[in-house]
């Protein structure tokens, strides 16, 4: 145990450090201040698909006039239909190891806790990989402790090259992005080299204090090290950058404030921020307790958030995974969530022991625990076009080019043809009688929807070729 947990020397200086405590506390304080034309006026802004700055977002968060309340969530799902439409994009995790040096007080692989840690070798990750192709997914998760020992940097680019590799009768693995350990630009140099999607990292906290506090050792302990892993990133040319914190481990609407802070100290210094968050809530897990933790947000609080952070980043992708239940996932997607998991499971090998049905270790409990299919029909039936599209990152469609055609609106005329020619692909290689009937009929019904003539009839010409057998079309 540390006796003095704030006696730590950071890897990188002072003012380097862009997430100040008592700023965005006094903020908050400031912000419930706010006349209610005032607040008016920043949901029309939001309307207006322009996004809002850290103080419109502050004074959002504190309020609690009904009425307002209302507006956030009807703006929010316009916002979310009119930039992206019907589309949910799929992926899962992928585990690989959960060895780790980190003693992290809300996590299942905290270096205090026994029990048999695991590292898969190359042929473990191609039979969990076999699997998660045959739900049907092309993008992957890839996840780790931090182990510079047991897990290098070479042991995750290996993994990577055996994914990348790995061809199946119906196509590959088109997209891994990485969600490890806050790391050095040489080593996101190397990430970039073999090809990763998007660096995926939380900050946890963005209040230092309880960063601090719950982070009892480890390198990761060091605040500013983690917080500015996203600047060394993009020195090493990732310009795909995903982040979030862990809802339940200090006041939410600072986490919020810190997210929006973050995402503008991006675009700032790299003319471009987060291309997704994601919005975890503590779960319970191996070697802890929530009653530990003191900031534990109910459904409704959560909703807010949510809503309140697609106004603020009306371009940037919303990812929720299966830590939420099925109903809630159900409330969100229609309020600005475009990402979700399917069929996940959250522990090294956890696939494979699945299959064999052999008890479960996972890093935190999932709640929506449904079989890929299951959810994916599910989005169908509500309206909903599941994506397996990853276009984008194989056209070089990242950072700010993806931004500058998001905020254009011509990204409908991109990401919905390549979303239905997926559907379609998975629909022929992997649906049921009965789904395949569902995507035929609801892609029938979107192609009216895209709005380039060209790109219309482009997209016609692929679902047939697809249909004939052809694989692997996009824009």
């Amino acid at each position: 145990m540390i006796a003095k947990q704030t006696a730590h020397k950071s890897r990188v200086k002072p003012e380097d450090i862009f997430i100040d405590t008592e700023y965005i506390e006094g903020l908050l304080a400031e912000a419930k201040h706010t006349d209610d034309a005032t607040i008016s006026a920043y949901l029309d802004k939001a309307e207006r698909f322009e996004g809002l700055n850290h103080r419109e977002i502050a004074a959002l968060l504190v309020n609690d006039n009904p009425a307002h309340l209302e507006r956030i969530f009807a703006v929010a799902g316009k916002i979310k239909q009119r930039i992206y439409g019907n589309r949910i994009v799929m992926f899962a995790p992928l585990y690989v190891s959960d060895y780790c040096v980190n003693r992290c007080s809300y996590c299942s692989y905290n270096c205090s806790h026994s029990f048999k840690r695991q590292k898969l070798t190359m042929e473990e990750v191609r039979a969990e990989v076999r699997i998660l192709e045959a739900m049907g997914h092309k993008r992957l998760a890839l996840e780790s402790g931090e182990h510079d020992k047991e897990c290098p940097i070479d042991y995750i680019l290996d993994c990577m090259r055996t994914i990348y590799a790995m061809k199946f009768e119906n196509g590959e693995i088109r997209r891994i992005n990485v969600n490890i350990a806050a790391t050095t630009v040489d080593h996101y140099r190397m990430l970039k080299e073999v090809g990763i999607g998007t660096y995926i990292l939380f900050q946890e906290t963005y209040h230092q204090p309880t960063y601090e506090k719950v982070h009892l050792a480890g390198p990761k302990r060091d605040f500013g090290y983690h917080l500015t892993a996203f600047d060394r990133a993009q020195e090493g040319g990732i310009d795909d950058v995903g982040g979030g914190v862990l809802f339940g481990l200090a006041d939410p609407y600072f986490e919020v404030l810190g997210l929006m802070i973050h995402n503008e100290h991006l675009e700032s210094r790299f003319g471009v921020g987060f291309h997704t968050i994601s919005v975890p809530r503590i779960c319970p897990a191996e070697g802890m307790r929530l009653e530990d933790f003191p900031y534990l947000v109910d459904d409704d609080t959560f909703t807010k958030l949510v809503a309140v952070i697609r106004l603020a980043v009306p371009f940037t992708g919303m990812i929720l995974s299966t830590r939420e239940s099925h109903a809630m996932r159900k409330r969100l997607l229609r309020l600005g969530i475009s990402q979700i998991s399917a069929g996940s499971s959250t522990e090294v090998g956890g696939y494979m022991k699945r299959e064999r049905h052999e008890e479960a270790n996972p890093q935190f409990i999932v709640n929506d625990d449904r079989n890929a299919l299951s959810i994916i029909t599910e989005l169908m039936d509500d309206d909903f076009i599941p994506s397996f599209c990853t276009a984008c990152y194989r056209k070089g469609r990242t950072g700010d080019r993806f931004m500058s055609l998001a905020k254009s609106g011509q990204i409908k005329n991109v990401c919905l043809p390549n979303a239905l020619t997926t559907l379609c692909e998975y629909a022929m290689d992997y649906g049921n009688p009965v789904f395949k009937q569902k995507a035929a009929a609801a892609i029938t019904r979107e192609i009216p929807e895209i709005s380039n003539a060209k790109i219309r009839v482009l997209t016609e010409q692929n679902v047939e070729k697809i249909r004939q057998g052809g694989r692997d079309f996009y824009i």
